[in-house]
């Protein structure tokens, strides 16, 4: 299904989000913050630091998605769970960015586990495919 592909990309944008946060804090402080973007983390005001945090977290669940939509997608996957599933982990991931940069930790976890349980859902569908 060109749904789980269509998913991967918007999954790969979705990693950027919380940096364009990040940015323009950066570009508040100065130029200084340029030269050494790694050890100035302290001087970001919160919202950047937590933008900062989303998005490192981003990077690592989206490679486990990528692997699960792709796993759909090759083993043949074609169920309204699945293409569910894949938007969900989308959706999920991108409130889970804004609630972290606004520091609303509880639906902050539950979007976490949203994006969890969707790729859990996908890989699974995909080993009962190729059971079948």
């Amino acid at each position: 299904m060109i749904i789980f592909l269509y998913s991967i990309a918007a999954a790969a944008v979705l990693i950027y989000v919380p940096f364009l946060v990040v940015a323009y804090a950066r570009a508040r402080i100065g130029n200084e913050m340029f030269s050494t973007p790694r050890a100035l983390l302290d001087q970001l005001p919160p919202y950047a630091q937590r933008a900062t945090w989303a998005h490192q977290n981003t990077f690592e669940a989206f490679m486990i998605f990528a692997a699960a939509a792709l796993m759909a997608y090759v083993t043949g996957v074609n169920s309204f769970t699945a293409q569910v599933a894949a938007i969900a982990f989308v959706a999920a991931r991108f409130l889970y960015s804004i609630f972290y940069i606004l520091n609303i930790p509880l639906l902050r976890s539950l979007m976490f586990a949203i994006g969890i349980f969707s790729c859990g859902t996908l890989i699974l569908l995909s080993i009962i495919q190729t059971s079948s």
